[in-house]
C-alpha cells in the first residue's frame, strides 16, 4: 500500500505546486509593469518545469507500479496516465508560448508579452486541472483499497 500513499503525495504536491503558480505568482506577476513580470515568467520558469515535470513523473511511475503490485485496480491506472498528461499538454499546447516568452529580450517586453503571459496561465490551468484530477483518482484508490 505504500507505493499508492507515495503516488497520492506526489499527485498532491504536483498538484499543490501548480495551483500556487495559478493562485499566487501567476497573479502577482501580472501586477508588475511588462518588462518585470516577463523576466520574473522567465527566471521562474526552468526552476518549476523542472520540479513539475521530476513531480508529473515520479507520480505516474509511483501509481504505475501501486497499479501493477496493489491488485491491478483500474483507478491506479488511470490517475497514472492522468499524472503523465501533463507532459504532452505542456509539450502540444503550452510550448509554442513558452518558446515565444523565452526568446523574448527584455526591451521587448510590452503588449504582447503580457498577453503571452496572461494566455500562459489560462494553458498553465490545465495543468492544476490534471494534478487535482489525478490526486481525486488516487485518493480514491487509497480509500477504496482500505
Amino acid at each position: 500500500m505504500i507505493l499508492g500513499y507515495l503516488a497520492l503525495v506526489a499527485a498532491a504536491l504536483f498538484a499543490s505546486a501548480a495551483f500556487y503558480v495559478n493562485f499566487a505568482e501567476q497573479p502577482a506577476r501580472l501586477a508588475t509593469d511588462d518588462r518585470a513580470a516577463l523576466l520574473q515568467w522567465q527566471r521562474s520558469y526552468e526552476r518549476a518545469a523542472l520540479m513539475q515535470a521530476s513531480l508529473a513523473m515520479v507520480g505516474f511511475f509511483l501509481g504505475l507500479a501501486a497499479w501493477w503490485w496493489q491488485g491491478r485496480d483500474a483507478t491506479w491506472l488511470v490517475g497514472a496516465l492522468v499524472m503523465l498528461a501533463p507532459w504532452p499538454w505542456t509539450l502540444l499546447v503550452i510550448k509554442p508560448v513558452n518558446d515565444r516568452l523565452k526568446a523574448m529580450t527584455p526591451e521587448r517586453a510590452g503588449t504582447e508579452s503580457r498577453a503571452l503571459i496572461e494566455r500562459w496561465g489560462r494553458l498553465h490551468a490545465g495543468r492544476t486541472a490534471l494534478g487535482v484530477v489525478a490526486t481525486a483518482l488516487f485518493f480514491w484508490a487509497v480509500v477504496a483499497a482500505r
